[in-house]
């Protein structure tokens, strides 16, 4: 488990957004080429394109439980509820490590304005506070995967 959660940390690092790291780390397993990982994920960085909304590392637990889980076909009732099930899972669980799923309430800044957004930048929010939520978000991804 540590290294998926230390391979999506790192790919972070790396200077790719918190979506692009958990999808990216987790969908090549599941059937998804690295490179169409990270443009799918691509916009989902700093709750949405900097809308301050839904964490990306969320987003991106999301898009990999819906990959493993998801259901392809209209009739595949259980499968949507399945995939349901475990988002809410995922999110009970990363709500109460982190008190939030939204990007603006994790940061505790608006990055959806100019001045919340340098103000992330200039104390070093994404730096300090993203890898944690990275690792939490693929951890409980992790977890939920052998489901």
């Amino acid at each position: 488990m540590e290294t998926k959660v230390n391979n999506a940390e790192a790919c972070f690092n790396k200077g790719f957004n918190c979506c692009q790291a958990v999808l990216s780390t987790f969908g090549v397993d599941l059937g998804m080429d690295e490179e169409k990982a990270m443009k799918i994920a691509s916009g989902f960085g700093a709750g949405i394109a900097y809308m301050g909304d839904i964490c990306g590392a969320v987003s991106g637990a999301f898009m990999v439980l819906g990959l493993k889980f998801g259901r392809s076909k209209v009739e595949d009732e259980k499968a949507k509820e399945k995939t349901y099930k475990l988002i809410h899972e995922f999110v009970e669980e990363f709500r109460s490590k982190n008190g939030s799923i939204k990007c603006n309430d994790l940061l505790g800044v608006d990055v959806g304005t100019k001045e919340g957004l340098k103000k992330a930048s200039d104390e070093g929010k994404f730096s300090t506070i993203c890898p944690a939520l990275v690792r939490d978000s693929a951890g409980i991804v992790e977890r939920l995967l052998k489901k």
